[in-house]
Parts: C-alpha cells; structure tokens; sequence
C-alpha cells in the first residue's frame, strides 16, 4: 500500500491528522487513538455490516456489532444476499457453516460487495479440516478481499508456508490485502507495515464465536477507514482491550460473554490509551 495520511475524529471532536510515513515503524503508535476515533465513528455514522456467518456465531456477531454501535444482518438467502450488501457498509465472510446455501451465496455477495464497493473480509474458518472448504476458501482469496482474518493453522493451510513475519509479510504483498492473524499475540501486516498487538484474556478462547465475532469489527472498522491495516488492527486491539476488561471481571466463560459485551460497549479512547500494548 502507498504511505497516505489519515484523519481521525475524536470523541472529544477534535480533527486530527495522523502521519503514517514511515512504513517501518507500522503505525503502532497511532494506533490506540485511531481505535478510539473508530468506535467514535461507527457509532456517530450509522455503519452496516453484512455478515455471512457461521450458524454458532450469528447471534454472538449481531450482538458485538450491536455493542460496538454498528448495525448487523445476517441473510444468507440466495435471492436476498445481493441488495442486503449492497445497502451495507462492509461484507464479512466466514466460513464456519459451509452449507449449499451459504457457498451459493457467498460469490454472489462478494461480488456485489466489489460492485458497490464495499470492503469485504474473509474469515476461513477451519480450512486446515476439509480439503473441499480450502479449495473454496482459495478462491475466494483469489477474488481479493480487504481484509484475511485467520490463525496460523489456517493460514498454514492457505498458503503452504509457515507462519512466521516474513511469510506474512510477503503473502499480504503478494495478494494485495491486509492479513490479520491471531493468536496469543495478534499480527497484521500489508506488506510493507507490520503491527504487533499483545491485549487480550485466556478467557476469550472459551466462548464460542469469539474469533467469528470479532472479525465482523473489523469489517466494520474496515467501512470506515481507508487504511484497511489501521482498521484491522484497532479492532483487534478493541476486542483485546475489552477482553482484558471482561477477564478481571467474569468468574469463567458464563459470565465472561455478557462482561465482553458491556466492556466494549464502554470502552473510550482514554481506556484504550491506557491499556494498549503494540509494537
């Protein structure tokens, strides 16, 4: 991607532009207050996501974006699926319910999703398990989404290769997109830039969906940021940031769900200042 300039607005209104010039240093530091103008504007802005998910994680998806101050819709119906995106603001993918419905309607989407365009993010759950969802998940990463959102496993078993930074780097050159992996620590890159994120809980790898759910932030941080490796990356540090919150306060997974929701739904830009941890 070309080094360009940025404009955040804050909760507090104040315009601000943030450099992003040198690539080396991967915008770690802007990173927090561009998260917090984020959560500012998705809500200020009214901000559709269309998600094709999983069965698992539809309504954990539709409460997040709720949440964060987004709006969800969740159709995967063939007839539907086109003007459900084309009146959204981004379009997540993801693969964890791979139904005929849903691989029918999957093209269809992305591609009006490209008409419209909107970013879409693919999310490709479990394609180290089945030999026919990679072949599928394959071509869909041929049709260049923004945004690939997977763990190493996955991304192993897209590309061949180990996943390491360097690997990383040259698969999001290559393909033209932002990859987003996750995992203890986070890492995203576009090629050129690479962030580091260090927030999140144990307790988030217990609750069913949470990955799925996520994912869907960042598509909507994705809609309203043009530096599509900024808006991955300050989703992925709100939902660590809010998973922090929720861990010191649940007493196991139960509770840990509904304390996630309520922590990200709080959670402002002097939070996130505070509790950032990027490189």
């Amino acid at each position: 991607m070309a080094d360009t300039t940025f404009s955040k607005t804050y909760a507090g209104g104040v315009d601000t532009t943030l450099p992003q010039g040198d690539a080396a240093r991967a915008d770690a530091a802007a990173l927090a207050p561009a998260c917090a103008a984020l959560l500012a504007r998705i809500t200020a802005q009214p901000t559709r996501v269309h998600a094709i998910t999983n069965a698992a994680a539809q309504v954990f998806t539709a409460n997040l974006l709720l949440a964060a101050g987004a709006i969800p819709s969740l159709t995967h119906a063939r007839d539907e699926v086109e003007p459900f995106t084309k009146r959204a603001d981004a379009l997540l993918v993801n693969l964890g319910t791979l139904d005929e419905e849903r691989r029918s309607a999957i093209p269809r989407a992305m591609a009006a999703a490209r008409e419209a365009g909107r970013p879409v993010v693919l999310d490709p759950v479990f394609v180290d398990r089945s030999p026919p969802r990679l072949a599928f998940a394959r071509k869909l990463l041929a049709a260049q989404p923004a945004i690939l959102r997977c763990n190493a496993a996955e991304f192993e078993a897209l590309t061949g290769a180990q996943a390491d930074p360097d690997t990383l780097r040259n698969e999001a050159s290559r393909r033209g997109c932002v990859i987003a992996l996750t995992g203890a620590v986070d890492f995203v890159t576009d090629g050129k830039r690479f962030i580091e994120i260090h927030n999140g809980h144990p307790l988030m790898a217990r609750i069913t969906a949470m990955g799925c759910a996520g994912t869907a932030l960042i598509a909507a941080f994705a809609s309203r940021e043009a530096d599509t490796l900024i808006a991955a990356a300050s989703a992925l540090l709100a939902l660590g940031i809010a998973g922090e919150i929720a861990g010191s306060r649940a007493a196991g997974p139960g509770s840990f769900q509904p304390a996630f929701l309520d922590a990200l739904y709080a959670l402002d830009g002097a939070t996130i200042a505070q509790s950032a941890r990027t490189a």
